[in-house]
């Protein structure tokens, strides 16, 4: 047990060779902690003459909260110079990467810490700079750039996935009208594991970074899941021709939701002459159009076909109901080649004349997507780890990014992209 008060206090510091010159306290405030190197005096490094001190400049750092309260390191540094007049060496001064790297406003513990909390524990920056009692810049430049390296050091951090998700995430809305600003995430949707960032919902930033892994890396691909969109489908043709495409299953349910309710909202407009009202009978059953059939106990099915009974004169909505249902069964098959066949009549039936023309619109879609739907039975992968993934990233992001980096848009969240990196256990 240490019962010298020096060496007590230079333990609950927990520098290496530093020596504690005092402590600021300000009541109920910050608690500054006044160190300084201890060592041998240094020699100059142009000509080997010994150095003698010329300055005591003092640097300020955030550092770790400290019983409970918030610390910063004021670290009294060491101007030296050379005292060989004819040595071009002048003067430098004392470093210590253990405090502090070079121009950082945040010690080195401090950096890796808060870089951890907003990479594996989900923190927002904002968060951090809250509890630390520091500028928000402070943090996330710290964040920035331990997460730059750890990406840099660990080239492994991408490996080999076998199946690739994309997904666009609207980014942050920017200046004085709110201009929205996309960006792509790529996901190995196999291992949940978010890969990058890039720019915009178009295909050409997705190209460009698949283009980079390099041929051996795009032949491992396997199975390429996407969520019905055309750019992405182009990304996936052009950069994984071999790669089975694989549509979401909970997109092309939704698009069956969605022209239903665009049929319903119609039919509304076309009947009663105006938008939906609280009292207009599809209106009312707007909520057990889109709920699952499985779901509808019998006083809510019974409700339904009274309502649409009412409401629904020539049957249009009721028919667009009765297409979403079918498919839905589409997932109920387990045959591959059934399910292709299946999606292929499905497609066509729902073209008929008859049909609503949201209803033959959506039976354009399943048959322009056809192999892709009928794809999932065969893969069994989906768009829910990118969806998941994107989730994760944007909680702890953008809120920060709105109110304080605006200059960070388009660029790479570098935090974001280590997320599951090995390298954060070794930092």
């Amino acid at each position: 047990m240490e019962v010298d008060p020096t060496r007590i206090c230079e333990l609950l510091v927990g520098l290496p060779d530093v020596n504690v010159l005092g402590v600021i306290d300000e009541s109920g405030g910050v608690l500054r902690v006044v160190i300084e190197i201890r060592g041998p005096r240094p020699v100059c490094a142009g000509c080997g003459w010994p150095a003698q001190v010329k300055d005591r400049p003092v640097v300020e750092l955030v550092d770790l909260p400290c019983f409970g309260r918030s610390v910063r390191l004021v670290w009294r540094k060491h101007r030296w110079a050379c005292v060989n007049g004819s040595c071009p060496v002048r003067s430098w001064t004392g470093v210590d990467v253990r405090i502090a790297v070079a121009r950082s406003a945040m010690t080195d513990r401090a950096g890796r810490w808060v870089t951890r909390q907003v990479g594996e524990h989900g923190r927002t920056v904002n968060e951090l700079a809250g509890e630390l009692e520091c500028a928000w810049h402070t943090v996330n430049d710290a964040v920035r750039a331990y997460g730059e390296a750890l990406v840099d050091d660990d080239p492994d951090r991408i490996g080999e996935p076998t199946a690739l998700g994309l997904d666009e995430t609207l980014f942050a809305r920017l200046g004085e009208f709110g201009r929205q600003h996309w960006s792509t995430s790529i996901v190995d949707v196999r291992a949940g594991v978010l890969l990058d960032v890039v720019p915009g919902r178009s295909g050409a930033e997705p190209c460009r970074w698949l283009a980079t892994r390099g041929d051996a890396w795009l032949a491992n691909i396997a199975y390429a899941t996407l969520d019905l969109s055309g750019p992405y489908r182009a990304v996936f043709d052009t950069m994984t021709p071999d790669a089975i495409q694989v549509a979401d299953p909970f997109h092309v349910v939704k698009l069956a939701n969605q022209k239903l309710d665009e049929c319903r909202r119609r039919v509304q407009n076309e009947t009663c002459g105006h938008r939906c009202r609280k009292d207009d009978p599809l209106y009312r059953c707007r909520r057990l159009l889109t709920r699952a059939d499985e779901r509808l106990d019998e006083h809510g099915r019974t409700k339904l076909l009274g309502l649409l009974d009412a409401g629904d004169p020539h049957g249009e909505v009721r028919t667009a109901w009765h297409a979403k249902e079918v498919v839905r069964s589409i997932y109920e098959h387990h045959d591959p080649e059934l399910a292709g066949e299946f999606v292929d009549r499905l497609g066509h039936d729902l073209q008929d004349p008859s049909c609503p023309i949201e209803v033959r619109s959506l039976g354009r879609t399943l048959l322009r997507w056809k192999d892709q739907i009928a794809a999932w039975h065969r893969a069994h992968v989906s768009n829910g780890p990118t969806e998941a993934a994107i989730i994760r990233s944007a909680r702890r992001s953008v809120v920060d990014v709105v109110d304080e980096a605006v200059e960070a848009v388009g660029e790479r969240v570098l935090w974001s992209v280590s997320l599951r990196s090995p390298m954060w256990r070794a930092a």
